[in-house]
């Protein structure tokens, strides 16, 4: 059975994962969130909970993913906080949930990033939105210089409608809308199929179901 940390699982992709893995015969899900009174949407689906805030030290967090299979970052600081949220939580706190599994000895670590957190993306953002995509940008560089079984992936402008279960998903693919539960089918691919390991991608909605979108990256 894979025991998977959520990070950020009160939010809407982090909600239907959790759902997913509680739904599937082969995960149990862990979700970390912020406050207790948080709590009862996941103990309904029966999975285990871990109260601890993103800026809260490395210890915390390890604590959170002690034992643990694998861990998901799906955490964001959202669109309508300040700068200085976006850098506690989109990078300090995405560094220190990497730091904390790396402590805890979990080597699994799915990373949901931005659409595009390239040099010339932070560049080419209005000074609202930059501020975001550096914070993203130098949160996956930190990953990918880690020794760490990580998936990255770069969702699409992301929408509440509900999930296809199909999607179009590649290293570069045209920016588009992705409904959050779709995202959410494809962090539970990529925890299912090893081939994602060491994989970053883009993902809007498209043609393709889930699985094999994953399998085909």
């Amino acid at each position: 059975m894979m025991k998977v940390l959520v990070v950020g699982a009160n939010g809407q992709i982090g909600k239907h994962l959790v759902r997913f893995i509680q739904e599937s015969d082969g995960m149990q899900a862990r979700a970390m969130i912020r406050k207790q009174e948080q709590s009862s949407f996941f103990e309904d689906l029966g999975a285990e909970t871990a109260v601890v805030d993103l800026e809260d030290d490395i210890p915390a967090i390890a604590k959170a993913a002690d034992g643990v299979d694998a861990v998901v970052f799906t955490a964001g600081s959202g669109g309508h906080t300040g700068k200085d949220k976006t850098l506690m939580i989109d990078l300090d706190g995405a560094v220190k949930t990497i730091e904390a599994a790396k402590s805890a000895g979990v080597k699994r670590f799915i990373m949901i990033s931005s659409f595009d957190t390239t040099r010339k993306a932070i560049q080419e953002a209005n000074e609202n939105f930059a501020p975001y995509v550096v914070a993203k940008h130098y949160a996956d560089e930190w990953l990918r210089a880690t020794n760490l079984d990580y998936t990255i992936i770069h969702p699409g402008l992301l929408t509440n409608d509900k999930g296809t279960g199909k999607v179009n998903a590649a290293a570069e693919v045209n920016r588009d809308e992705v409904p959050r539960e779709d995202i959410a089918s494809v962090i539970f691919a990529s925890l299912e199929n090893d081939k994602s390991i060491g994989k970053e991608f883009q993902v809007v909605k498209g043609n393709t179901d889930v699985k094999e979108a994953v399998d085909a990256i």
